[in-house]
């Protein structure tokens, strides 16, 4: 195969543990004892991203935007780049506080985020995306999914690139891996490199 044709892992971030990771680099850390709200306020600020609709967010959409900021920070973003994500815990979080709300007055400004997939059309809004996407419920991070699924996206032409990977948050617990594909890098982007990548931040 001509390696103009082969698709290639060109970024991939890690958020975990009051840290952020831009190819097993980390550009920001924070005390390990911070707490989670408190680590996406800081983090917001140390990357010093100026979305003021960020604040509005749920949790898991604020974790998207972190991570697709690093992922794509100094990347050309074509508007048919695809996104490919999945987690285990859908929208718990939102939920439970959708659930909690209904005694009183439930706010629409909880109720729109009780869907995963809201976190895509966050980020498909911030980079003005029109492309497809998806986003998967699996009991554990799926390599071979996400990478056949972003592989049809690629060679149908349907995507010039795809963002995919991993956002999993509960309990104030979070593990986040995102990867951009495209024909550019130097990592072959296959089910082995994405799930020992993965495992980089996991073991």
């Amino acid at each position: 195969m001509d390696r103009s044709e082969e698709n290639f892992i060109t970024n991939f971030v890690h958020i975990k543990r009051n840290e952020i990771l831009l190819n097993g680099k980390s550009i920001l850390s924070f005390r390990s004892e911070m707490e989670f709200n408190q680590f996406l306020k800081e983090s917001y600020k140390g990357l010093e991203l100026n979305y003021p609709k960020y604040h509005k967010m749920d949790s898991l959409c604020k974790l998207g935007i972190l991570a697709t900021s690093v992922l794509l920070k100094d990347q050309k973003v074509d508007i048919e780049t695809a996104l490919v994500i999945s987690n285990a815990s859908s929208s718990i979080d939102i939920d439970r506080k959708h659930h909690q709300a209904m005694d009183g007055i439930v706010s629409p400004a909880i109720f729109v985020y009780t869907l995963p997939n809201i976190v895509l059309g966050e980020i498909s809004i911030k980079y003005k995306l029109q492309s497809e996407n998806a986003f998967f419920i699996e009991d554990r991070f799926n390599a071979e999914l996400l990478t056949n699924y972003s592989e049809v996206l690629l060679s149908s032409k349907k995507a010039s690139s795809v963002v995919c990977g991993w956002i999993e948050l509960k309990n104030d617990e979070y593990d986040v891996f995102l990867c951009l594909i495209s024909t550019k890098g130097e990592i072959r982007f296959s089910k082995e490199n994405l799930e020992e990548l993965y495992r980089f931040k996991n073991e």
